[in-house]
């Protein structure tokens, strides 16, 4: 069954500062001060590798019970190449990641092998991994002037 998940992002008046809420949470976003912004919070393309990351983590706390793995502890390392004069228009290059890197660490009494196999399980699950990797069709449902 399709489930539908809603969102708002708010410009606040102070620099590039955007309020985004979901189901009543409420996440502030910024740029750094040398892309404009009041560097008062990550930005958007850093909350990505975070979400990225979160969603990896929280697959492998919810499935490693039924996948075989004591897992004591879980993170990630993320980190992603992005170049800011594409969507400054300085330049024609991408205007997103052009590659994320993750390194997954997990505590548990696994072989190497087991836990690579449950990496790849957590990578086949993770709607966040999933979205980034396969894309996501984009539809602008409309502009309302205020």
């Amino acid at each position: 069954m399709l489930t539908t998940f809603k969102a708002t992002a708010k410009k606040l008046p102070d620099g590039l500062q955007v309020e985004t809420e979901s189901r009543g949470f409420k996440v502030l976003m910024d740029e750094p001060k040398d892309l404009g912004g009041t560097d008062a919070s990550l930005n958007p393309v850093e909350d990505v590798l975070c979400a990225l990351g979160a969603c990896q983590a929280i697959c492998a706390a919810a499935f490693a019970r039924s996948q075989g793995i004591k897992l004591d502890d879980f993170f990630v390392e993320l980190e992603g190449d992005l170049d800011p004069d594409g969507f400054q228009g300085k330049a024609s290059v991408r205007n997103g990641f052009q590659e994320i890197r993750f390194k997954m660490h997990m505590k548990t009494d696994a072989s190497q092998e087991e836990a690579e196999k449950f990496a790849d399980f957590i990578e086949s699950r993770c709607p966040v991994g999933d979205c980034l990797q396969n894309g996501v069709k984009l539809v602008r449902s409309g502009v309302v002037v205020e």
